[in-house]
């Protein structure tokens, strides 16, 4: 018979979960750098990572080769076992940042050469598009229109979502629309969709913080703006949003600890960062780890 365990005993345990796109790997780690462990290989291009911690999933995203339309979407167990396609190849063309609406059992993605915001349900079936930026190979060389990043507000229902643009061109947005799409309309003609902040360097990943309601972001531009981890209110938006983390090597993945008032980033050089949220208390706990992309935090229940 096992002993219950002691009332101050930790239930869980943080680990992070970290792409490592030029190998393919999917890495597990504790929140310092130690206990790395690669429990996925031979990812294709692999960029956007989540977790669902209740049915002890992680989904990921697989880029493919983003001149053909051959993107994917995976699933595996926490110790990267039971490994499954959700979203063949072609299913989409290049996904990029993955989220899980668990409630709704839905996954959200943005599809960069695709030129779309996507969802389906956790077993890849019903599979939309809920915005779509662009179409055919003509808008597929504007890059303003490569979807790339993407969040959630269940609050007010909101997506929000980021088209990053020419690299260090200042033509990157975040752009915020409905849920779901209005009646009548298509995700090409949408009247809903607004401009949340422009002329921005080249913004990627997105982040939530859903209990202070306020938006986080990379940017993988180049200075004054670029390279840098920023946040901005959702419901009080500032003219311009604030800097948090600056002097990064192209940030790529953002995953936030609201709780622990901690957030964690990747960037393309191989380094990875915590800090608080507003930026203080920064540490590159690992660096030259290869060119890292998505990122994502979870607190992983201990066995009894």
């Amino acid at each position: 018979m096992k002993s219950a365990p002691r009332a101050d005993a930790p239930t869980a345990t943080p680990r992070l979960f970290v792409l490592e796109l030029n190998a393919g790997n999917i890495h597990s780690m504790n929140i310092d750098g130690s206990d790395k462990k690669t429990i996925v290989t031979g990812c294709r291009h692999p960029d956007g990572i989540v977790v669902d911690v209740e049915d002890g999933h992680i989904y990921w995203t697989n880029m493919g080769v983003p001149s053909k339309n051959d993107g994917s979407i995976e699933r595996a167990d926490l110790d990267g076992g039971s490994r499954r396609t959700i979203v063949a190849e072609g299913g989409t063309y290049t996904p990029k940042q993955i989220i899980l609406d668990k409630k709704a059992g839905k996954l959200y993605w943005c599809d960069r050469e695709g030129m779309r915001v996507m969802r389906a349900n956790l077993d890849g079936s019903q599979l939309e598009t809920l915005i779509e930026a662009g179409h055919g190979d003509a808008d597929r060389r504007d890059q303003t229109k490569w979807c790339v990043g993407l969040t959630i507000d269940h609050i007010h229902n909101k997506i929000y979502w980021t088209q990053k643009g020419p690299d260090n061109a200042g033509r990157g947005c975040i752009f915020r629309a409905n849920l779901e799409i209005p009646k009548g309309e298509t995700p090409a003609g949408r009247t809903d969709i607004e401009v949340f902040f422009g002329r921005l360097p080249e913004p990627i990943d997105l982040e939530l913080d859903a209990r202070n309601r306020v938006l986080y972001w990379t940017d993988r531009g180049d200075a004054p703006r670029g390279n840098t981890v920023n946040r901005a209110s959702i419901d009080n938006k500032p003219a311009e949003p604030d800097i948090v983390l600056t002097h990064l090597m192209e940030a790529i993945g953002i995953a936030l600890d609201v709780p622990n008032n901690r957030m964690f980033v990747t960037d393309f050089a191989g380094s990875l960062y915590s800090s608080k949220l507003d930026g203080s208390a920064e540490r590159n706990f690992l660096y030259a780890q290869g060119n890292l992309t998505g990122i994502a935090y979870a607190e992983i229940p201990k066995e009894i």
